[in-house]
């Protein structure tokens, strides 16, 4: 009978699906200008820059103080965790509209083009309230990138 309880017990603990903690995840670029490295270490070489703030990365690895992340054109590198929070943005992968409220029979507001920024107030099922530039209003979930609540 104890071998049989264990036996449950053991699967269930250690059943990834019910105890797994998320191994790719979303943050964002918290200042205007982010090394990103080829290496998890300050003294490895800095691959490329953004100069970006708000844009929203996948981490998708981790090592010490250093995320390994992936942007939304497939770019990747190592940034310095400081350099991180957490994330609140969205980038278009197509052309969109901004609408008034959440639904596509709804006033327009703005078109989007592909790759705009977006900082996320709120989601719901379907849509997020975000606000980009001047303009704030409802979007589709669909073709975006980033965390959507």
């Amino acid at each position: 009978m104890f071998k049989i309880i264990f036996f449950v017990f053991f699967i269930l603990f250690f059943n990834s699906k019910t105890f797994s903690t998320e191994t790719e995840y979303f943050l964002m670029l918290k200042n205007k200008k982010v090394n990103v490295r080829f290496g998890p270490n300050m003294n490895s070489p800095i691959k490329y820059v953004y100069k970006k703030i708000n844009l929203p990365v996948k981490v998708i690895d981790k090592k010490e103080n250093f995320r390994r992340i992936i942007d939304h054109k497939q770019n990747s590198g190592w940034i310095h965790i400081s350099q991180l929070k957490k994330s609140k943005s969205l980038i278009t992968t197509s052309k969109k509209i901004l609408f008034n409220k959440p639904t596509k029979y709804s006033k327009p507001l703005a078109k989007l083009d592909i790759g705009r920024l977006l900082l996320t107030k709120k989601c719901n099922r379907d849509w997020c309230i975000v606000k980009t530039g001047e303009f704030t209003g409802w979007v589709s979930k669909d073709n975006i990138w980033g965390k959507v609540n």
